[in-house]
């Protein structure tokens, strides 16, 4: 036999990769596929598909994206977060203007200048502003409540509130919201949002917001000073009471038709924020990116 000749049995007694022999892991590939359907393996192709492969001839696998982590407030121990409802962890925005819409009209008011003057604000107050001769305000109220009640419409949480308000001890959060209980329930429901252990509403508190009367009573109630907490706001009414509350503030503008321009931190909802506990028992947050 000649030199370097190859049997036509048995192994190859050259390495496949010899010059007379060289396969790529692809070509080999196919030409076993080809041939084993024709009831054919050559041996030295059959040693090609036993063969260990090492790392540098598997496949390589996609290399998921770096993620980077930002606390937004690195410098300050957070006890607690206080969240707004309408507009912040759930949109009513489209039920509201209905109701306020025929209330307005009712009473003749322009309704472009006046709808965008009743978020984040008490009802009553709300209609307080508008020196309507003959209006009781608490009855006007009242009939506004009623209408929200029935008008659940477009009602549902903001991206990533559900999950990110489970993922909260339950002694940690609260709903801090200017409407009445009774209609901050009943949407709260109808989102689909978990019910915290505590909340405020316009029937707690003598002064609404931008006063910052809920949320301190927010944070009393769950046993912590409001500067040792993080107020989530989507109204300017809000965010001046969480800042005169003392506490950080986050403007969710998920329901915001603008550019927000805020010196506060500014995010459209939850899906890329967390929590991270401190070896101190307090918390941090976190912004994913």
């Amino acid at each position: 036999m000649a030199t370097g000749s190859r049997p036509r049995s048995g192994p190859c007694t050259r390495s496949w990769r010899c010059a007379r022999h060289r396969y790529s892991s692809v070509s080999s590939a196919k030409i076993l596929a080809v041939r084993s359907l024709r009831g054919y393996a050559p041996p030295y192709i059959t040693a090609v598909r036993e063969t260990n492969w090492s790392d540098s001839h598997r496949p390589r696998t996609r290399q998921e994206p770096d993620v980077t982590e930002r606390p937004l407030f690195p410098d300050t121990p957070v006890d607690a977060f206080l969240f707004d409802m309408d507009g912040t962890i759930l949109t009513s925005i489209l039920a509201t203007e209905r109701v306020w819409t025929r209330w307005a009209r009712h009473h003749g008011i322009d309704v472009n200048t006046f709808l965008p003057t009743i978020h984040g604000i008490r009802a009553i107050e709300t209609i307080r502003r508008q020196n309507l001769p003959g209006v009781d305000p608490e009855a006007e109220a009242r009939w506004l409540t009623e209408q929200e009640l029935a008008d659940t419409d477009g009602i549902a949480p903001v991206p990533g509130a559900l999950a990110f308000l489970h993922s909260l001890p339950p002694d940690r959060w609260a709903v801090v919201t200017s409407a009445p209980r009774d209609l901050a329930l009943r949407r709260i429901a109808v989102a689909g949002l978990p019910l915290p252990d505590v909340l405020v509403t316009a029937d707690d508190v003598t002064r609404g917001k931008p006063a910052p009367d809920c949320f301190e009573l927010g944070a009393r109630r769950l046993g912590v000073d409001p500067r040792r907490c993080v107020v989530f706001e989507d109204a300017p009414a809000g965010i001046a009471a969480g800042k005169a509350a003392g506490a950080q503030v986050v403007v969710i503008t998920h329901t915001h038709q603008h550019p927000v321009d805020t010196p506060f931190t500014a995010v459209p909802g939850y899906e890329h924020l967390r929590t991270a506990a401190r070896a101190d028992g307090t918390m941090s947050l976190v912004e994913i990116a």
